[in-house]
């Protein structure tokens, strides 16, 4: 059951618009090591944060939505939110979370609980297509991974995301997934060497699957590869991940958000 907004967070959500008259929106990156959060213009500019907090720990859905009401707190007036989740997500409701090591995820709605603690309209989303969407051309087919906690990947083709992917959870080598293979815990174990290398191998991996016109790379541990990298693959903010938060309320994305 969603659970009511304290008074901060009911401040927090707001109903004053932008000063075009347009809605401002809140967008979230919920990650295995940290929450953050920006408040957009209808341009994707942001004008509040990027603010963020550790993702608490056991990361259960009651103790992320508590750290989300308080750090939205600081950012100011919204109308409607934007999150992106490290997992499967369909029509507002989590399936997998393989990185916040919790069960209680499954089959949680988190759009309606997270919109009713903030008193406005949610959407939600896996956060690789949230970041996607802040950095693709539209063009052919692009894909997105990003490097944080574990590997998140999402598949777009001419801007419009594709059926999602939980690639993280596939195996890649010697019995490892992606996660396994080229998550945290891998480049701290490996080094930035080797893990280099095995980020490396996995876009290899990646465009003998999609065959991708153009692949980026986010999330916070993109800055630590070395050596260069194909043409076609570029390294993105990892500010995307809120940044694109403003994409999912395209009334051209409204498909994917309407309740079945």
């Amino acid at each position: 059951m969603a659970q009511t907004a304290p008074p901060a967070a009911r401040r927090a959500s707001g109903s004053r618009p932008s000063d075009s008259g347009e809605p401002l929106t809140l967008a979230i990156d919920i990650g295995g090591t940290h929450l953050k959060a920006g408040v957009l213009t209808p341009e994707g500019q942001m004008v509040a944060g990027p603010a963020r907090v550790v993702t608490p720990s056991p990361s259960t859905p009651d103790a992320v939505l508590a750290a989300l009401a308080e750090l939205v707190v600081q950012l100011g007036p919204f109308r409607r939110v934007s999150i992106g989740f490290p997992g499967v997500v369909r029509r507002g409701r989590v399936l997998t979370a393989p990185n916040l090591g919790t069960a209680d995820w499954h089959d949680f709605t988190l759009a309606e609980a997270l919109g009713d603690r903030l008193s406005a309209p949610a959407r939600l989303a896996n956060d690789a297509t949230v970041q996607g969407l802040g950095v693709i051309a539209g063009h052919g087919v692009e894909c997105v991974i990003t490097l944080g906690t574990g590997m998140g990947f999402a598949l777009f083709e001419d801007g419009r995301p594709g059926p999602h992917l939980e690639l993280s959870q596939h195996p890649v080598r010697g019995g490892k997934t992606y996660d396994q293979y080229i998550g945290n815990a891998a480049r701290r174990d490996a080094g930035r060497k080797r893990w280099s290398r095995r980020v490396h191998k996995a876009i290899g991996c990646i465009a003998t699957l999609t065959d991708f016109d153009a692949l980026y790379i986010g999330g916070g541990n993109a800055r630590h590869i070395e050596g260069g990298l194909p043409a076609n693959v570029r390294l993105v903010s990892n500010e995307a991940g809120i940044t694109g938060g403003i994409k999912l309320w395209d009334t051209a994305l409204d498909g994917m958000f309407a309740a079945t």
